[in-house]
């Protein structure tokens, strides 16, 4: 049997006809920019986050770098962010001129750990970067109880985390805003790059879209220099019909997640562990073994796709190494990147190639 890591084919074909109806629609209007799509899809999507706001922008790493430098983060300033996260969290925050100060995660969990952010906040440090891992809610309260004794602003990175809930509430609403990704690969994804970023702040929003349309408020006028990232409308109208499927999506990973769960029995292999009062969407579904390579060739050889999240920790990327950080000093975010192997999850698999992959894993040795 072939599994690969990740696969569109159920989804796309269940909504293959509207989807292209859509493109269709849109094609024919001529209008591809700043449209009715765009316009539906921002009120749509703030409505499923429970928020008053959202901005279609380019990319998922726009929507964070655009709604730092809407909050004026800039040089020698600092934002708290994961260890263990997608180079995207610490590049937005580069791209202000500002530096990523890291902190380790929760080893159990993947998500930053609240009891070591105190540690490294210092009189230039602006704002907390929350990352929602794989599809699971960061610790929200402890973090937002600490921004509020130091007066920080706090950013969600729900990237990966369409539809996941943190005390009954939707990610995306547990900050100041939020930055998502609609990658294609996302619980949510378009046909190509897209991004936005959702708040309940009227000027914090108006501010982003102006800095995404050039720093433009209407045509021709700029009040900041601003970027040229915004989300368009092909894009807008498959995320609309997307948008409302996204529950029963996420609905069959969580059920894939629990199979796993119930099923996986092998003492070399960790499973990744939940948190309390959250609804974990499993973008991811990462476990740990001590011997990756061994079962990661293991499991192709028996033709199961994987994926490693992520294989070299960001303070050890060279993109960053004027940081100075060396190997040793975030032993934990190492240790997963050394250890995290991804397995495959995605709507549509059938109980057959779950319960083989369960087989496969354990009869790894």
């Amino acid at each position: 049997m072939n599994i690969p890591f990740v696969s569109f084919e159920k989804m796309h074909n269940e909504i293959k006809d509207e989807v292209l109806a859509k493109m269709q629609e849109i094609y024919e209007k001529n209008w591809f920019i700043q449209g009715p799509e765009v316009t539906a899809f921002e009120q749509e999507f703030a409505a499923y986050c429970g928020t008053k706001y959202c901005v279609g922008c380019g990319n998922g790493l726009d929507a964070l770098f655009l709604a730092l430098k809407a909050y004026g983060i800039k040089e020698g300033d600092e934002v708290i962010v994961p260890s263990n996260t997608y180079i995207a969290t610490a590049l937005a925050v580069s791209y202000t001129g500002a530096m990523p100060v890291f902190v380790e995660p929760e080893e159990k969990y993947f998500n930053i750990n609240p009891a070591d952010i105190e540690n490294k906040i210092t009189d230039r440090t602006k704002a907390i970067m929350a990352v929602h891992l794989y599809g699971q809610p960061a610790k929200m309260d402890e973090i937002n109880a600490i921004a509020k004794k130091y007066g920080l602003i706090v950013i969600e990175d729900a990237a990966q985390a369409h539809g996941a809930e943190y005390k009954n509430r939707k990610t995306g609403s547990l900050g100041y805003g939020a930055g998502f990704s609609f990658y294609p690969g996302k619980n949510l994804g378009a046909l190509g790059d897209a991004g936005a970023f959702v708040t309940n702040d009227k000027e914090l929003a108006d501010k982003v879209r102006a800095l995404g349309n050039y720093g433009s408020d209407y045509k021709y006028h700029h009040i900041y220099q601003g970027n040229n990232s915004r989300l368009d409308e092909l894009q807008a109208g498959v995320l609309r019909i997307k948008l409302r499927h996204l529950d029963e999506w996420n609905a069959n990973r969580i059920a894939t997640a629990e199979k796993y769960y119930a099923g996986i029995h092998n003492p070399e292999i960790i499973l990744p562990e939940k948190m309390e009062s959250v609804k974990h969407v499993y973008h991811i579904f990462g476990i740990r073994c001590e011997r990756r390579a061994d079962l990661e060739k293991y499991l192709y050889e028996k033709g199961i796709g994987t994926n490693k999240h992520y294989p070299i920790p960001i303070h050890l990327q060279e993109a960053y190494r004027d940081l100075n950080l060396a190997k040793g000093v975030l032993p934990i975010a190492e240790d997963i990147s050394a250890t995290e192997l991804s397995i495959p999850m995605y709507y549509g698999m059938t109980d057959e190639e779950v319960n083989y992959i369960i087989d496969a894993l354990n009869a790894f040795k």
